[in-house]
């Protein structure tokens, strides 16, 4: 970081750089299960495959070393390592958490969803509010430390295409539906989930990314959705969240 404000490492080129490898690891993925024969798992080869989000994670890391703190810093990759505790269940493995000096400065998760809305779009929905109600519960019980803010950051990709850009039905027999998701495609769905979940103080910052398998594995091309949920204002908050940690630890 320099005295003119933070540094955003260039993330549009470095987001680009990240999709491109989401959908390419995820296309390796799926050709490795049609030459093993295993052609019934359809698309779930790619999604557990791992590594498939590795370039976020390489941005996330970019941002810290970029506003002060070392790249050590940075806990990524599998395993035990990447788990911190819980308060409703023993502990949570983030896909990215960052450490200086052994405190937690920040814990990131990512998510997508690439096909199959009917069946996911609901359990990603409480999947990402679960995480974020144990993670400021355990928080609140000083399970990381006395009064120590830490960033929390939430980071969806969602494919571009008609499925999920056309008005869902949705229905409830007995109640009201809130009017925010009628005739709403699930792509602005997951955009009320990212900004209600900042609203309701789950996150710090969620960003919520479009992209379609064609020229997102080509050229990386996304776009988010704008607003309080753009992939600018992730960085920027991430980037301060480190900045006024790595400006703490310099002074006198």
């Amino acid at each position: 970081m320099t005295g003119r404000g933070l540094d955003l490492a260039g993330f549009e080129a470095r987001t680009r750089r990240a999709v491109r490898c989401f959908w390419r690891s995820r296309e390796r993925a799926r050709k490795r299960n049609v030459e093993s024969g295993r052609r019934d798992r359809g698309g779930r080869a790619a999604v557990t495959s791992g590594g498939h989000m590795d370039g976020f994670a390489d941005l996330v890391q970019a941002v810290v070393v970029a506003n002060g703190l070392p790249p050590g810093s940075v806990v990524r990759g599998k395993g035990e390592r990447l788990a911190v505790p819980g308060h409703f269940r023993p502990t949570k493995r983030w896909d990215v958490l960052v450490i200086d000096k052994g405190d937690l400065i920040g814990v990131v998760e990512f998510k997508s969803q690439v096909g199959s809305f009917g069946n996911n779009f609901n359990n990603r929905c409480e999947e990402a509010v679960g995480v974020a109600t144990d993670f400021r519960t355990a928080s609140r019980e000083r399970s990381f430390g006395a009064g120590r803010r830490i960033f929390r950051g939430f980071l969806m990709l969602v494919e571009d295409c008609p499925e999920s850009r056309t008005e869902v039905s949705v229905g409830s027999p007995h109640f009201e539906v809130d009017r925010v998701f009628k005739g709403a495609s699930y792509i602005e769905r997951y955009a009320v989930l990212c900004e209600r979940m900042m609203e309701e103080g789950l996150y710090d910052s969620a960003s919520l990314l479009v992209s379609s398998s064609g020229s997102g594995r080509t050229r990386g091309t996304f776009s988010d959705a704008g607003g309080a949920v753009s992939m600018r204002l992730f960085v920027s908050a991430l980037a301060g969240a480190v900045a006024v940690r790595s400006a703490g630890t310099r002074a006198p």
